[in-house]
């Protein structure tokens, strides 16, 4: 560096400064630390399977049980492929999700015992998505689920939450076998094990604890696919080619549109569509409630360009309606200009049931409707259903003053029934003993209040204007 001209001599070199190091002078490390998780890789993995290898965090079970399941998925090899096939749409971004949370990638592995990778899974108990949430653990964890959504298969937002959910059971057990367990089994349910182990003096390990089959198997199941990952040659198992790379991408969407549509505009098969948008489970997406879709890498900006240049109409051949008042599914269909078994078909309507006020159903947009569905109905929307009323006609008799009006009372009935039923004014009295025609609920002895009618044939016997009057016939 030249000296300072004005001055016309060299500044004085500064010293070196000394190398700081916290924990003491530097020393060489040995191969074994060298080949662990704690040194980072130069070379980048060949593939995401590999790259799931290099982040295997959790203890090795071994027992029986993972020799055991080691050999049913390896004499499996047709199902093993179909699941890592589906596997490889959402497998990089669970990756990329643990590694940002810095979780033991086995865990991307986790939906391959609950779902075989399938978004669309449901089991016997109502638990949904890959990651088989219950409906109260999808609302704890917020994945919303209403009549246009259920965010318990939604890719990003299911992913989320069971991430959430893991970690916060391993701060609660501080053992990934027993984080697994609680997962699968209750978070309770395993503290009362463990606690029950501690009063008798016993330990308190997976392996230890006392619990129902499906949980003893749940985590031999994780290892033996592990295993299976890590040394496919061993198993003679083939994993499909997964590359290190993002298989979709996020794309805003600003109207509400068809799922058919969306899925010619980005020019992809439907089921490939609906399999990285599996939350989506009408036939409209409901831009206010779901702003953005997935699509397959390439196919991202192929959407975005036809999106802006579509001129044919409007994106969304539905919308959302909401019944002003309980109404029979007739009475309904007719309002929206449906035939009662597309609305029916289109909302999954059981039969035998009225349509209560405040429900949000889905029906045909007219060409007049401009306004896409609101953020309120498409965050809060929801379906209710009461049993159609199984009446029967009879006669009572009227007592000393009766009236319309306190008949009416009496059998928790409408004054403007009674009186249409009998022929008379709303105001009408009847003398005393006079019969009085009303048609009453059937008690139906011995059932059970369910939210769906029980079986049985129903007969019509007569019917009221704007009320159906049934009769129960049981096998």
């Amino acid at each position: 560096m030249p000296g300072d001209p004005m001055l016309g001599t060299a500044p004085a070199a500064t010293p070196a400064a000394k190398p700081l190091y916290p924990n003491g002078p530097l020393s060489p490390i040995d191969p074994a630390q060298a080949h662990s998780g704690t040194v980072a890789q130069l070379q980048a993995p060949a593939d995401l399977w590999e790259r799931i290898r290099r982040g295997f965090a959790m203890p090795n079970l071994e027992n029986e049980l993972v020799s055991d399941r080691e050999q049913w998925y390896a004499t499996r090899p047709d199902y093993m492929q179909r699941m890592t096939e589906r596997s490889s749409k959402y497998l990089f971004h669970i990756v990329e999700e643990l590694e940002r949370r810095n979780m033991p990638t086995e865990l991307a592995l986790l939906p391959y015992i609950e779902s075989a990778f399938n978004p669309q899974a449901v089991s016997s108990a109502k638990a949904a998505g890959m990651w088989q949430f219950m409906p109260a653990t999808g609302k704890y964890f917020d994945l919303k689920q209403n009549a246009f959504r259920d965010d318990r298969r939604d890719v990003l937002a299911s992913t989320r939450a069971a991430l959430d959910y893991l970690q916060k059971l391993y701060g609660m057990f501080g053992d990934w076998h027993l984080a697994l367990a609680a997962y699968n089994w209750g978070e309770g349910s395993v503290g009362r094990a463990i606690a029950k182990n501690q009063k008798l003096g016993l330990g308190t390990s997976y392996n230890d604890l006392r619990m129902p089959d499906e949980t003893r198997l749940y985590v031999p199941k994780l290892q033996a696919v592990k295993n299976i990952v890590a040394n496919p040659q061993n198993f003679r198992a083939e994993l499909p080619l997964i590359e290190n790379h993002p298989y979709f991408q996020q794309v805003q969407i600003t109207r509400d549109i068809d799922v058919a549509l969306a899925a010619r505009l980005a020019d992809v098969e439907i089921s490939n569509f609906k399999a990285l948008n599996p939350s989506a489970h009408r036939p409209v997406i409901i831009a206010a409630g779901t702003p953005h879709i997935l699509l397959p890498w390439d196919n991202a900006k192929i959407f975005q360009r036809n999106f802006e240049a579509y001129t044919q109409g409007q994106y969304a051949s539905w919308t959302a309606w909401t019944a002003p008042t309980t109404l029979s599914v007739g009475d309904a269909a007719r309002r929206v200009g449906m035939s009662e078994a597309d609305l029916r078909g289109i909302n999954s309507i059981p039969p035998r049931m009225l349509i209560k006020a405040g429900s949000t159903l889905l029906v045909p947009r007219t060409a007049a409707t401009n306004n896409d569905v609101t953020s309120n109905v498409a965050d809060n929307a929801q379906m209710a259903f009461a049993p159609e009323i199984v009446t029967r006609r009879s006669t009572v008799k009227a007592r000393k003053g009766e009236t319309v009006a306190s008949i009416a009372h009496r059998y928790g009935l409408s004054a403007a029934s009674v009186a249409d039923w009998n022929k008379v004014g709303a105001n009408a009295a009847f003398k005393m003993g006079h019969p009085v025609v009303v048609f009453l609920p059937v008690k139906m002895g011995g059932a059970r209040k369910t939210s769906a009618p029980a079986h049985g044939h129903i007969k019509a016997v007569k019917r009221n204007p704007g009320k159906a009057v049934v009769k129960s016939k049981k096998r």
